[in-house]
């Protein structure tokens, strides 16, 4: 595991630390946590546009006429 310096705005860090109280887990697993929810949305939204560019409209239009 590596270390990383953050610095955060004094009121984004105060919200942090509520959010992670309430949530009942430390600062840093409220962080990794948050940064692997973007990372996985960024990456969704990559794997969806590579799967959009492989797609066909007429191919779609034949697979509706067959339901």
């Amino acid at each position: 595991m590596s270390a990383l310096s953050l610095r955060l705005p004094e009121s984004l860090h105060r919200k942090v630390r509520e959010l992670a109280e309430r949530e009942d887990v430390s600062i840093n697993q409220f962080i990794a946590t948050a940064v692997a929810e973007k990372m996985s949305a960024l990456l969704t939204i990559d794997y969806l546009e590579q799967r959009a560019k492989r797609g066909s409209r007429a191919h779609f239009l034949a697979m509706l006429r067959g339901v």
